[in-house]
């Protein structure tokens, strides 16, 4: 069709991608996918092609696609009021119903909720946050923020030093001096493979001690970390590590802040991941569930110890001198509210844990065998298949091969199912949204075992 031309023409010659080569986009050599509609798990294009999404977009659209109870609820609040600014003390019905639901759902030291529109502003957020509460207290000196390598915590200048990921650090000027990295705790890369998880979790806590003890304590803020690591390599923790990890910081001194921007709202078969993992956190930051993607909203969850040190803050110097003109925007916030409502009346927190549970078993019973496949794991509806050139000696293959990229470039054409190749690894990863059916898992499994087989044999 001359539309459909015209508009991949239109797009190479205007529309600068997020994380793509820009370079072969522009020439031509990728292509431009225009997507039309949705409903439930799957997507479809401009042409017609229909897709399964078990990537949810980004791991976010959590309720499934064409949901019209939220779809309306953005009608009525754009046609009510698109738009007013919650600074000094302005606020919509949809946004303070929306703090409140949150609110009722977080952890129970969880006091006030600040709403910005990407997780990655919300971190951004944080760690002003943390640094204003230390100048409050008193300690200008406690500024370092620890995060792990493979975390992911956005793409901005602070938030993109907190990921650790090269891809967002080449080029980049980044990380930033305020940030260290430490051990991912990711047992499958684990050097020494004798090591058993306990003695993993051992060595990560003793390296978390040594940068500690080598940095100062009283130089380190806080440490930041996804309950289960999510663009890192969809890795779960190992058994005891969050409860070894808070350990260490309590007794230094230092904040926790949970990223829960995949994990929250229901994605491993729990409302909030620090619940499932026993986390008490200092900070919470939200975003792609808290709306399921239908309108950009993030948020920083502030516990009650952090909240009355603002409080104190304000006394002494007047307002906070932190905002977004977006902030608390109501169209965001009425997708909010509507999606959790609809989160609580389809049941489907509890679907992501069964059917996510099922889905990864049926991943194992079809792939754990294939000599290059070195490991099948996950949590709630969370899970992901790392491809290994020889299982006994955990050899990877070289990134030049691109096994991953071709597994998921393979499933898609041969069977029209999204998997997200994940950066850093030859890595496999699902994460669809929680109305997934046990049949769409078996479709799902079928044609990744179909991918599989055509590109590894």
């Amino acid at each position: 069709m001359l539309t459909n031309d015209t508009l991949a023409q239109w797009d190479r010659e205007n529309f600068f991608h997020p994380s793509t080569h820009l370079a072969q986009h522009a020439r031509g050599e990728t292509q431009t996918r225009v997507i039309k509609t949705a409903s439930g798990v799957y997507i479809e294009d401009r042409d017609g092609t229909k897709m399964l999404d078990a990537f949810a977009g980004l791991y976010c659209v959590n309720v499934g696609y064409g949901r019209q109870e939220i779809a309306e609820a953005i009608a009525d609040q754009a046609r009510e009021l698109a738009y007013y600014h919650s600074y000094v003390g302005h606020g919509t019905e949809a946004s303070i119903t929306l703090s409140k639901m949150i609110l009722d759902r977080a952890p129970a030291n969880m006091s006030k909720v600040y709403f910005g529109q990407s997780g990655s502003d919300a971190n951004e957020t944080n760690i002003k946050l943390i640094w204003y509460y230390n100048n409050i207290l008193g300690r200008p000196e406690k500024k370092k923020i620890i995060s792990r390598w493979r975390g992911y915590h956005g793409s901005g200048l602070m938030t993109g030093s907190l990921t650790g990921l090269e891809l967002f650090h080449n080029k980049f000027d980044l990380p930033l001096s305020q940030v260290i990295h430490t051990e991912a705790p990711y047992y499958f890369r684990r050097d020494d493979l004798d090591q058993s998880e306990a003695e993993f979790v051992a060595h990560c806590v003793a390296k978390l001690e040594a940068q500690i003890e080598e940095e100062g304590a009283d130089t380190i803020a806080a440490f930041i970390g996804e309950p289960v690591l999510g663009t890192g390599g969809l890795v779960p923790p190992p058994t005891g590590y969050w409860a070894a990890i808070q350990a260490v910081l309590k007794k230094h001194d230092i904040l926790l802040i949970a990223d829960e921007v995949v994990t929250g709202f229901g994605r491993l078969g729990t409302m909030f991941g620090s619940e499932h993992y026993g986390m008490e956190p200092d900070i919470i930051t939200i975003a792609k569930g808290l709306t399921s993607a239908y309108a950009p909203l993030s948020g920083s969850i502030i516990s009650e110890k952090m909240w009355k040190v603002l409080e104190q803050g304000t006394d002494e110097n007047g307002a906070i001198g932190h905002g977004w003109t977006y902030s608390a925007h109501p169209i965001g916030a009425a997708a909010g509210v509507a999606n959790l409502k609809l989160i609580d009346d389809l049941n489907l927190i509890e679907n992501a844990g069964t059917v996510g549970a099922y889905l990864q078993q049926s991943l194992r019973e079809a792939l754990a065998a294939h000599p290059n496949v070195g490991d099948v794991r996950g949590e709630g509806m969370l899970c992901a298949v790392e491809f290994v050139k020889d299982k006994d000696s955990r050899t990877y293959f070289d990134a030049s091969d691109k096994v991953g990229p071709t597994i998921s470039a393979t499933l898609l054409a041969q069977d029209k199912v999204i998997a997200r190749a994940m950066p850093q690894g030859d890595i496999l990863g699902f994460a669809p949204p929680f109305c997934l059916t046990r049949k769409e898992a078996d479709t799902v499994v079928a044609a990744t075992l179909r991918a599989v087989t055509t590109v590894l044999g």
